[in-house]
């Protein structure tokens, strides 16, 4: 047997092995969903089955985040299937910034450990994205539902799509500079600001950098941090009819399945190649996207 022979047999295992996780995720997910009683009402006004959905749904978020280092939202996002976006975007906020301040505290080597590094990083991401969550804000609270998630949902499969496929030539030399850095922070704070996934735009650009992972965590994760507790301070001063008794429920029965999910990734990640865990965490995220919008379509 050839030298070229066993790689491509280890490729094969690896695509094997990658179809087989997720398959099992998601027949784990609605089987344990559909198997159980359906007892109506049992609290804040969900069922028994929708809440472990929702718990099952972001345990998976917490777990994709913890292995790649963003995406918990767009994991998360398969919950506005039961969630109207004024409801599920500040809960998803919140919880995004659980599980990147627990995986933060699990990779801190990998984080800037001066200012000088955090300016020649994430600063100006974060500095941008302060005037996009002002944008994002009035989208949502603006916006009707229906066109919030089918643009919600559009913007998940396209992106799932375009980091799949994408041309390995498709690089961008330089964008190191703060300008470039402070534009793309805006357009993350405002698709974070009404989708509660601040990072899209960010991990897009970097992936077309080419940058390492490490570096990658290290732009990525601070610039979520401040994004999401940004927009969730901004939208309890000027609409803070959003947090219901129901959002402080529900919080507080789905931050439990967070934590453990974003430990379970994080360990994981240690484990696994750069190549695996970036397919895995965009097959999730074109399915949330997919799922919300047939949800849309079929009504």
């Amino acid at each position: 047997m050839t030298v070229a022979t066993v790689v491509v047999d280890k490729k094969g295992a690896s695509h094997k092995n990658l179809w087989l996780f997720v398959s099992a995720a998601v027949a784990l997910l609605a089987a344990i969903t559909l198997l159980l009683p359906n007892i109506p009402n049992l609290l804040v006004g969900f069922s028994l089955r929708q809440l472990v959905f929702l718990e099952l749904v972001f345990f998976f978020a917490g777990l994709t985040s913890g292995l790649s280092g963003f995406g918990f939202s767009g994991v998360g996002a398969a919950s506005l299937v039961l969630l109207p976006p004024v409801l599920g975007t500040p809960l998803l906020q919140a919880l995004s910034t659980a599980n990147q301040l627990l995986a933060v505290g699990q990779l801190s080597k990998d984080m800037p450990r001066s200012w000088k590094a955090f300016w020649a990083g994430a600063g100006p991401y974060i500095v941008g994205g302060l005037p996009g969550s002002v944008v994002g804000i009035w989208l949502l609270t603006h916006l009707p539902a229906r066109q919030l998630m089918i643009v919600f949902g559009s913007l998940l499969v396209l992106y799932s799509l375009y980091s799949i496929v994408k041309p390995v030539r498709a690089l961008i030399r330089d964008g190191s500079g703060a300008f470039a850095g402070g534009v793309v922070g805006f357009l993350g704070g405002m698709l974070g600001g009404f989708t509660a996934f601040p990072g899209a735009a960010v991990v897009v650009w970097s992936s077309l950098r080419n940058l390492p992972k490490e570096q990658n965590r290290a732009i990525v994760q601070p610039y979520i941090i401040m994004s999401q507790i940004y927009a969730l301070s901004l939208l309890a001063w000027l609409h803070p009819k959003v947090f219901t008794h129901q959002y402080w429920v529900l919080l507080a029965l789905t931050l439990p399945a967070v934590l453990p999910g974003t430990v379970t990734g994080v360990i994981t990640y240690r484990h696994i190649s750069d190549v695996n865990f970036k397919r895995i965490s965009y097959l999730l995220l074109g399915l949330s996207g997919a799922v919300l919008l047939v949800k849309v379509l079929l009504k």
